[in-house]
């Protein structure tokens, strides 16, 4: 269940911080609508880092769109003949 609460018990910021655990953020309200987060530092690094991966499949996939992209058989072909070269 989600812990809520009231901006206004920010006066005493810190038994709402004591509230705050990895995984566990407090969401406060501003006139009885949802308004801000209060997270682990853990938590927003791990967001973070899964919006950059995101981002980077997203453009493998459409670099791999327009360009096309190779078969595994054609990968393997590939690294063969390198490693032939080099034997």
């Amino acid at each position: 269940m989600p812990n809520i609460k009231p901006i206004s018990d920010l006066r005493s910021y810190t038994a709402v911080l004591d509230e705050v655990a990895q995984g566990s953020p407090v969401f406060l309200t501003k006139n009885g609508r949802g308004r801000y987060v209060i997270q682990d530092i853990s938590d927003y690094e791990r967001n973070e880092a899964e919006k950059t991966l995101l981002a980077q499949l997203d453009y493998g996939k459409r670099v791999a769109d327009e360009r096309g992209s190779l078969t595994t058989e054609q990968v393997k072909g590939i690294f063969e003949g390198r490693f032939a070269q080099e034997a």
